[in-house]
């Protein structure tokens, strides 16, 4: 019996089909193109907190490409049990943004790269034994989680448009000129546009939105000085440095990924082979976020995950051949030796990529109220949905609240929205009685 993968006739849709790397490499650079931006925006985003020079941060960047690249390519074709073997691709996850932003600003960025390498290693040993806890999160928990994060993001992508945390300019004229201009080109080319090309609506507007940076003299050319064509990644750029608070706080948040990663692979499955993973494929898939966030912290980076931009774009072009999407990978990979690509980002400014990410933080908590949807409106998960996402959110815009806790407990929770719900969401599943039992109660209130 032939597998749903063999049953389609042309090589693009068939997961192992027989295709030439140069016919499939422009479907390979489209993936990438949708990523693109949303692989770097994270980085860019930390390395403004943490107040990198230009150099460093460009460095950084260009870091991102090739933990990137390799995180594709491993999903593509894994190592052992280390790998999904799904058309997945990875980029740097805005998951952990808000968390680092807050770590950074009070203890540094090395502080950072520690968290990611241990938590790397907690991912890793829960795609292992993902078979086993997996039925302790349910949908519910996982669509409270997705609801989080995207509003522990709105912050950020709103101090961006005014031009970045800590600017001299911060909400000038210019600024919120620039943001609105960058996002009315998102807006209007994603309306005007069909198909495939929807998903480069971001990069349209970043575009349009640098070049009315430079017609306005914002864009800060001190990173394109002494620029070689060609240079390599380095290893090891920021000594890691491990506090307790923030692996745990990060350990979360690896979890939290590992969840997002099963509701991502279950809809790569469905909309690309028409069929649900396996539970190979699945702890697979995480493992491989795992493996690959512990070398991005070695190349001072920030956790990584597979992008639903692509999967949307599967869903729209039913292209999944795992050859086409290595292509991609190769090409994340190759841009990442040549920094002129990391500097002209890193001179993008602020207002721009903050006109341009607020949409993508806001699509977030849509997919967050879609998931809930999916998971069903019963009572129970509405109760464990408005509790969870009350605390977690409210409790933390009031972080004064938890100043009875030990300073361990507080530089884990005071400030992470997304930790706190998930937590909420986790114990409430765990101690609410059963649908039958809000049936019943309502009842008997008639």
């Amino acid at each position: 019996m032939q597998s749903p993968e063999q049953d389609q006739t042309s090589p693009l849709t068939s997961l192992n089909g027989k295709i030439s790397f140069w016919r499939g490499l422009p479907f390979g650079l489209q993936h990438v193109m949708a990523m693109f931006v949303a692989n770097l925006a994270p980085i860019f985003l930390v390395a403004a907190a943490a107040k990198m020079p230009p150099d460093q941060s460009a460095m950084v960047i260009q870091n991102g490409l090739l933990v990137a690249g390799l995180g594709t390519c491993l999903q593509l074709y894994p190592l052992w049990k280390v790998g999904g073997r799904l058309p997945m691709v990875t980029g740097i996850s805005f998951t952990y943004v808000a968390a680092a932003v807050s770590i950074v600003s009070h203890q540094g960025y090395g502080v950072v790269v520690g968290a990611v390498m241990v938590g790397g290693l907690v991912e890793l040993i829960l795609g292992l034994t993902a078979n086993w806890w997996r039925r302790f999160v349910p949908p519910i928990v996982s669509a409270v989680v997705v609801t989080s994060i995207g509003f522990s993001l709105l912050s950020v992508g709103a101090q961006s448009f005014g031009g970045g945390a800590g600017a001299k300019d911060f909400g000038s004229w210019q600024n919120l000129t620039l943001a609105t201009i960058s996002l009315v080109a998102c807006l209007g080319f994603q309306l005007l546009t069909r198909g495939t090309a929807k998903q480069l609506s971001v990069l349209f507007g970043l575009v349009i939105g640098y070049a009315v940076a430079l017609a306005m003299g914002m864009v800060n050319f001190s990173g394109f000085q002494h620029l070689q064509v060609v240079s390599l990644p380095r290893v090891m750029p920021f000594k890691p440095e491990f506090d307790a608070g923030a692996i745990i706080s990060f350990a979360l948040l690896y979890v939290v990924s590992s969840v997002e990663v099963i509701g991502d692979t279950t809809a790569l499955c469905r909309v690309g082979l028409d069929r649900t993973p396996s539970d190979r494929e699945m702890s697979g898939a995480i493992a491989g976020d795992g493996a690959i966030s512990i070398v991005s912290g070695f190349f001072g980076c920030l956790p990584l995950t597979s992008f639903a931009q692509n999967i949307g774009l599967v869903a729209m072009t039913k292209v999944v051949n795992r050859k086409v999407i290595f292509s991609g990978g190769l090409l994340l990979v190759l841009a990442s030796f040549v920094p002129g690509i990391a500097a002209v980002f890193n001179s993008l400014p602020q207002a721009v990529l903050g006109g341009c990410t607020i949409m993508m933080f806001g699509n977030i908590i849509l997919s967050g109220f879609q998931m809930i949807a999916e998971a069903g409106f019963s009572q129970r998960n509405i109760t464990i949905a408005a509790l969870s996402l009350t605390v977690g959110i409210g409790f933390t815009q009031v972080h004064e609240i938890f100043a009875a806790f030990p300073p361990l407990f507080q530089s884990i929770f005071s400030t992470n929205c997304i930790a706190v719900a998930f937590v909420v969401a986790v114990i409430a599943n765990l101690a609410l009685p059963s649908e039958e039992h809000f049936i019943v109660s309502s009842k008997g209130k008639d």
